[in-house]
């Protein structure tokens, strides 16, 4: 089981720097020697040269910063010459963050309860989803609740019809849209599917590439559909866990950020099985929030690239 969420750590004078670009030699002296230049101090700096795709990764923090502006500036005049992608940002600002839910609580809840105990570096700006069931749990953590029907699914007081037409539904392409929108006019960041039961669309996935987050349980492929808890009990299994992953177009097969697994054994119930599976996926999905986050989680081709 992931270990619970460490406090957040931020401060006015120490920034966080990502690089990347192709491997050579020099990075690491240029990078170092553009901070010092700057009136930076390394506190702290990871690096991974990728064999598979020939790129390199760093992550830095500094701090005693005269001017972040000057530290940016310092790192972009060196950045062409290694055509490298550079980002610098305030150690522990909290991430404009947009997310997505149906019915299950249990994501949702996990992420606002570390969010408002100050340990995830979040601004959650709004949750959307296909149904009203979360609305409370929403309100009770003073986050903007928009509830938007899809048409051809059923509400929870409905769901033994489930083609009704509902109050205001729209296409699955009308959320989408609504999405995007939202994504625009509110500078989202992050976009987290916490439990959010439709699949999205290959233009939403491109729009949202490497910016999109989503949670499953790890049975998949296998158990697909409806009630994996029950399919895993009746199947024995020893192990439950969970993966977060960045959305692609391939369902469920995007470059895997987090997993996590839990031993399990015949002794359990359904229920039992799926309050594990729940934690299980909760605590990882928050944990993978926390690497993007905190700048620690890079995208190198179909896998990722993670400093811990």
């Amino acid at each position: 089981m992931t270990n619970p969420l460490p406090p957040i750590r931020r401060s006015d004078d120490e920034l966080v720097v990502t690089w990347q670009c192709p491997d050579r030699a020099g990075i690491v002296h240029a990078v170092t020697g553009a901070c010092v230049s700057a009136g930076g101090n390394l506190t702290e700096l990871q690096q991974f040269s990728s064999i598979d795709t020939g790129r390199f990764f760093m992550r830095l923090q500094v701090r005693d910063m005269t001017s972040a502006a000057d530290l940016t500036a310092a790192l972009r005049g060196i950045a062409p010459a290694f055509g490298a992608t550079v980002n610098v940002d305030r150690l522990g600002r909290p991430v404009r963050t947009l997310v997505l839910a149906s019915k299950a609580p249990h994501c949702l809840a996990h992420l606002l309860f570390n969010k408002d105990a100050g340990r995830l570096p979040l601004e959650i700006v709004k949750v959307m989803a296909n149904h009203p069931d979360l609305a409370d749990l929403a309100a009770f953590h003073g986050v903007d609740f928009e509830h938007r029907p899809i048409l051809g699914q059923a509400d929870t007081k409905d769901a033994g019809n489930p083609r009704a037409a509902l109050p205001g539904a729209g296409s699955k392409g009308d959320f989408e849209q609504a999405v995007l929108d939202t994504v625009a006019a509110e500078q989202v960041e992050l976009v987290v599917l916490a439990r959010y039961m439709q699949i999205l669309s290959p233009r939403l996935c491109e729009e949202l590439s490497g910016r999109c987050i989503n949670i499953h349980h790890s049975f998949l492929p296998g158990f697909k559909g409806a009630n994996p808890y029950r399919q895993a009990h009746e199947r024995g299994v020893k192990l439950i866990g969970a993966t977060a992953h960045f959305v692609t177009s391939d369902l469920d097969e995007g470059p895997i950020i987090e997993q996590n697994v839990q031993r399990v054994d015949h002794s359990q119930t359904v229920s039992q099985l799926t309050a594990i599976g729940q934690d299980t996926e909760s605590t990882t999905l928050a944990e993978a929030v926390r690497l993007y986050c905190e700048h620690r989680a890079f995208l190198d081709g179909r896998r990722t690239v993670i400093f811990r």
